[in-house]
């Protein structure tokens, strides 16, 4: 663990400082940066997703922030994950980039695990969260954060891009009425194998996709924020488009006949 500092029921003056810019919003304040501080986030991948997300995050002044990535940084990563340079090169992602939101914000706590996300472990890690970021690359990984998250009661922001489409989507499943992942996107025994190793991927739009993440994540620890809403980004077009996503009752995860079982 990195920068292990005790959290506080107050910003110290160098922090009032550092986030003067968003203390000055109505929508955050005093309170509003106050609760950014006392909140644990878990982001569950530091690929290009990942490597977008976090920066803002640590920036921003998220107290708690858990990086969980098993890969270690290869030279084709460095197209589209802006967190790491070449001189992390063979470095596992998670201590990289802990090293590196160290170095923009020293006053957070940063915790590094080189564990591969799974059914087995991802449970203890997402019970100590206040909220989860799915960062990851494979429908496996993203079916067993829905899943548990749901289980949990804990609020989730899901995000993806390929080519030049991307995606991104928040649920509340504190809310026994919120839809979940698998209402967007079941799981099938032919689930492609779609990522950025098999389609490619234009880099900024990781960047695009990862800031919204941590935007989203944000407005939610302020209370600000809307949930069960699908945002869709064409990077040809620069349009986005944005759905509201509602329970499907025979959903195998959150639905109606599985409540009833």
């Amino acid at each position: 663990m990195t920068n292990d500092i005790q959290q506080s029921s107050a910003l110290s003056a160098k922090e009032q400082q550092r986030y003067a810019r968003q203390i000055m919003l109505d929508d955050v304040g005093m309170n509003g940066q106050l609760r950014l501080k006392q909140a644990h986030v878990l982001v569950i991948g530091c690929g290009g997703l990942g490597s977008a997300a976090l920066p803002y995050l640590a920036s921003s002044g998220i107290g708690h922030l858990t990086l969980m990535d098993d890969d270690v940084v290869e030279l084709s990563n460095l197209q589209r994950q802006i967190m790491f340079k070449v001189n992390h090169l063979g470095q596992a992602k998670a201590k990289a980039g802990a090293k590196v939101l160290a170095s923009l914000n020293n006053e957070i706590v940063i915790e590094a695990v080189t564990q591969r996300a799974d059914s087995d472990n991802l449970a203890a890690f997402i019970k100590r969260a206040d909220i989860v970021l799915d960062c990851s690359d494979n429908f496996a990984t993203r079916y067993a954060i829905n899943r548990l998250c749901h289980r949990l009661k804990k609020p989730l922001v899901s995000a993806a891009a390929t080519g030049f489409q991307g995606h991104v989507v928040s649920f509340d499943f504190s809310d026994a009425g919120s839809a979940c992942y698998e209402c967007i996107f079941p799981e099938r025994d032919d689930n492609p194998v779609a990522n950025c190793s098999t389609l490619g991927v234009i880099a900024p739009l990781l960047g695009v996709m990862g800031s919204q993440q941590a935007l989203i994540t944000i407005q939610a620890l302020l209370g600000t924020g809307e949930f069960s809403v699908l945002h869709s980004y064409n990077a040809k077009s620069l349009q986005q488009k944005r759905f509201t996503v509602v329970k499907n009752p025979s959903c195998a995860c959150c639905g109606q006949q599985k409540a009833e079982q």
